[in-house]
């Protein structure tokens, strides 16, 4: 399972505007129905009203690298332009060792 945590950032609250947009826009639904998407979740932080976060779980490299290969995509680059939004990434992996699951950052 990957996890990507990915905070987007504009000026005048814009970022949570993208975000109501991706929602009513049906982006997030489609998204959400995509063959191995487990999680696709926004949040506002409390301590900055210039980002909004996003929680993006995937099954698989293969599920996120066919999502990023999809036409949805560039809906979404359309909208991160219109909001003038920049993005930070964290990257995270679920592994498995004996049982044990750790996650790493990548």
């Amino acid at each position: 399972m990957l996890t990507a945590i990915i905070r987007y950032k504009g000026k005048n609250g814009s970022a949570k505007k993208y975000a109501e947009e991706m929602i009513s826009s049906g982006l997030v639904k489609k998204i959400r129905s995509e063959e191995g998407n487990l999680r696709y979740e926004y949040s506002l932080p409390l301590n900055n009203e210039d980002y909004v976060i996003l929680i993006d779980s995937w099954t698989s490299q293969e599920a996120l690298d066919i999502h990023h290969n999809l036409p949805i995509m560039k809906e979404i680059l359309k909208l991160r332009e219109k909001y003038d939004l920049h993005m930070e990434v964290e990257k995270y992996e679920l592994i498995q060792d004996n049982k044990d699951e750790k996650y790493i950052r990548r």
